[in-house]
């Protein structure tokens, strides 16, 4: 007879002490198998159920009031409003070219004058005898010559003798032509038109070459003076006209023709000076007055356009809320320019859908909605 502890022999003898001796490890392992099952499915069910009452909650949720807009293709424009000044087109300051003491002032500050017209006399006595001097001295210069030319004829005298008299003329005439000169700028003329702003020389004053007399400007022709960022400069570059709003007349908009962009930027400001030619022929518009450009950098034709608050931002992320058979829709978009309270939608949204713009954020997608006002145009809007 066999011992307990000896290994049966046979094949069904040793299958069965097989079982026996591992039946602890194979209970253990039905164990393990069975919580797993059962883990799963609990949390199969839990999601369901999960999923049953937020499907319950959302329909128990009642419809929020909404105000759609009906998305149509628009035109919209990049553009940047910038200040600037109205600088008169021509500042010239009137510098005196002789000597002498002003005797007479024929206009006075904020006086239109013409060009050539006269604005102040300085005493001619000084410069009238020169004058006289140096016609006297021509007039014998050119008798002298023409009377050793008669001479010269019949070969009394030698050519270097005719050639000094041709010579002391052509002095004298120059001589004669200066006293012209300084003896006419006694009378100090306007060398354009436009309006006196200053009137530096007085009366009884004494002027030497260089000083101050009047300051002129041209206001029919005026240029309003723009800084430009580095950043629009290319934008700006190409453009003809650009329009401005003068706030002293009632922001009144006037046109300015693109004139000159400075080649190098303002060295505090940073800004380049754009100019812009002005037609002021009526005098309305006045030196000093400060304007508004309104420069578009670009336009787009037939874009998506919506207001700035219906578009939702959330960390990195920006969306809106198309309504569909009064159930609304999260749509992921990117912004492109902006215009005033409107901006242009690249991506996510497409022209004939309603968009919510009011009452987009008491809403989550897939929620029923009550359009209350369904609009066509954005200037029905009210902000």
């Amino acid at each position: 007879m066999s011992s307990p502890t000896t290994p049966p022999k046979s094949l069904r003898a040793r299958t069965v002490y097989f079982i026996w001796s591992n039946m602890p490890r194979f209970a253990l392992l039905m164990m393990v198998a069975l919580i797993v099952v059962l883990f799963f499915a609990i949390k199969k069910e839990g999601e369901s159920i999960a999923a049953s009452k937020a499907a319950e909650i959302s329909s128990e949720k009642p419809p929020v009031n909404a105000v759609t807009l009906l998305l149509t293709p628009r035109e919209i424009q990049d553009r940047i409003n910038l200040p600037g000044s109205i600088e008169p087109w021509t500042d010239l300051q009137l510098l005196a070219k002789i000597k002498g003491t002003v005797t007479e002032l024929l206009v006075s500050e904020g006086d239109r004058v013409n060009e050539g017209d006269i604005i102040a006399r300085i005493e001619e006595a000084d410069y009238r005898i020169a004058l006289e001097r140096a016609r006297a001295a021509y007039n014998q210069a050119k008798a002298d010559l023409e009377r050793d030319k008669s001479i010269y004829s019949k070969g009394m005298i030698p050519t270097a003798d005719i050639e000094n008299r041709r010579t002391n003329l052509a002095k004298a005439k120059a001589d004669l032509e200066d006293a012209e000169l300084q003896y006419s700028r006694c009378n100090i003329v306007a060398p354009m038109s436009g309006i006196i702003k200053t009137m530096d020389a007085k009366i009884g004053l004494l002027l030497s070459v260089g000083d101050p007399i009047a300051r002129i400007l041209e206001i029919d022709r005026l240029k309003g003076v723009i800084g430009i960022p580095e950043s629009d400069v290319n934008a700006v570059r190409p453009l003809t006209s650009v329009e401005m709003s003068i706030q002293a007349l009632g922001d009144e908009k006037i046109i300015g023709k693109n004139q000159f962009i400075s080649p190098a930027p303002d060295s505090v400001a940073r800004l380049y000076e754009m100019e812009l030619a002005i037609d002021n022929s009526d005098g309305r518009i006045l030196p000093g007055m400060f304007v508004r450009a309104d420069i578009v950098k670009k336009t787009v034709a037939n874009a998506v356009v919506v207001p700035f608050y219906s578009v939702i931002s959330r960390k990195n992320e920006h969306f809106v809320f198309v309504e569909k058979n009064g159930v609304v829709e999260k749509r992921n978009v990117k912004m492109g320019i902006m215009d005033g309270w409107m901006v242009q939608i690249t991506t996510g949204l497409a022209a004939g859908e309603n968009l919510v713009v009011e009452g987009h954020r008491d809403v989550e997608n897939g929620q029923q909605v009550n359009v209350i006002k369904a609009l066509t145009n954005p200037g029905e809007l009210t902000l």
